[in-house]
């Protein structure tokens, strides 16, 4: 499977990233365990998580996911197959990037995940009440401790991250090598217009989340009643409107014409984008990921894929 580079970081990823905000959440340790082997059987690499997945979940408090990760990590033996992300600064536990939290977190991260490193090691959440030099300044130590390979940049605009970029540059500190934008179908403008441009200027990897629109874009909810009793509900029901009825519409007709799955198609269409290196899917069972692998077999044409960003633009 042909690997894409993730910035100018060294690290080579396959082109679809396992989310597992679902482990510990609606999918438990052994059906993790199933989910992970048959990814990385397949030639897939990247697997992202945060230590804050999933407090929102019944009965949950965050380090769920890192806890079940590393505990695969540890049976499986493959660490050096994959391709480790985790993030700071969400979780209320580990909130914000001081220098002190993030250097306390990161070996909250190690300890859970098992492993003695992260190779990237995202900002989850831009924090503005705290300087630039001292954020890019801890990742610079974690990186010369050995404990990241590579630091990243969730949810940051544009021209944060242009200003973390100077930083970077002007004090000689660890930059942001990948972004982590939300970005699907429909949620296109955030990625779409300076961020993608600064990227791409800088040679930053992209990895996009809510590549489904939290299973918008699986075609299993036709309409808001769909959603009823779903643990996603909150996340999808603001898809169900005039814009978003356009872009269902126009993913089952391609689907249909092309005898795809909607999210396959959806996933597809992502992978063509100028400037993602991939976007993050998650799965509850193997079936379902089966058909998520299966996205990268996928060509769309051309006309096909026209109709697609005329829905979603």
């Amino acid at each position: 499977m042909q690997k894409r580079k993730l910035g100018r970081s060294g690290l080579e990823i396959a082109p679809l990233v396992f989310g597992g905000n679902v482990f510990g959440w609606t999918v438990d340790e052994a059906g993790a365990f199933d989910l992970l082997d048959r990814f990385v059987g397949r030639g897939f690499n990247a697997i992202d998580t945060a230590d804050v997945y999933s407090a929102w979940g019944e009965g949950l408090s965050g380090g769920e996911s890192e806890t079940v990760i590393g505990n695969w990590l540890a049976r499986s033996g493959r660490r050096n197959d994959v391709v480790l992300m985790t993030k700071v600064g969400l979780w209320e536990k580990r909130k914000g990037l001081t220098a002190d939290n993030i250097a306390a977190a990161v070996d909250d991260s190690l300890r859970r995940l098992r492993t003695d490193r992260i190779d990237v090691y995202f900002a989850h959440l831009d924090d503005s009440s705290v300087p630039l030099d001292e954020t890019l300044g801890a990742f610079s130590r974690l990186k010369e401790a050995g404990k990241i390979r590579a630091a990243g940049a969730s949810n940051i605009n544009a021209d944060r991250l242009r200003e973390a970029l100077r930083i970077s540059a002007d004090g000689d500190l660890a930059r942001y090598e990948v972004i982590q934008p939300p970005y699907n179908l429909y949620d296109r403008d955030e990625f779409e217009g300076d961020l993608a441009g600064v990227a791409a200027e800088h040679e930053l990897g992209v990895v996009g989340y809510f590549s489904l629109a939290s299973g918008f874009l699986s075609g299993k909810y036709r309409t808001p009643e769909d959603l009823k009793g779903r643990a996603r509900a909150g996340f999808v029901e603001k898809y169900f409107d005039a814009r978003g009825q356009r872009v269902l519409d126009a993913l089952l007709a391609v689907s249909a014409e092309l005898s795809a799955k909607p999210a396959q198609v959806a996933l597809a269409w992502l992978m063509g984008r100028p400037h993602l290196t991939a976007p993050i899917v998650s799965a509850t069972g193997t079936a379902q990921l089966d058909e998520l692998m299966g996205a990268v077999d996928l060509d769309l044409p051309p006309d096909a894929r026209a109709r697609l960003d005329a829905a979603g633009g």
